[in-house]
């Protein structure tokens, strides 16, 4: 299965994190198969604090990756959870008018 997770880096007591696309059943240290963002939690700007390639990753999720609880919700918080979402039920009612 595939995951999209927080990879922590950054110095001590100074975190940062990427949000990558990775087998589940590999260690966080080990490579990812996608960069589709940072997270840096001590930035006071909002729009600097998650920089997530968007096009990436509704991507991955409509590939059917799935993301962590951290991860969803940030996801959440920049809104791209809502917009898969949203595409999803849109496939859902075109397939839907198709079957009748």
């Amino acid at each position: 299965m595939v995951k999209i997770k927080r990879v922590r880096i950054g110095a001590p007591h100074r975190p940062s994190y990427r949000f990558v696309v990775m087998d589940s059943r590999k260690s966080v240290k080990s490579n990812y198969l996608e960069l589709l963002g940072t997270y840096n939690p001590l930035e006071s700007d909002d729009k600097k604090k998650f920089i997530l390639n968007e096009d990436k990753t509704l991507k991955w999720l409509e590939k059917g990756a799935q993301p962590t609880e951290k991860v969803k919700s940030i996801l959440r918080k920049t809104y791209i959870w809502q917009k898969f979402i949203a595409t999803k039920n849109q496939k859902e009612d075109k397939l839907n008018e198709t079957a009748n």
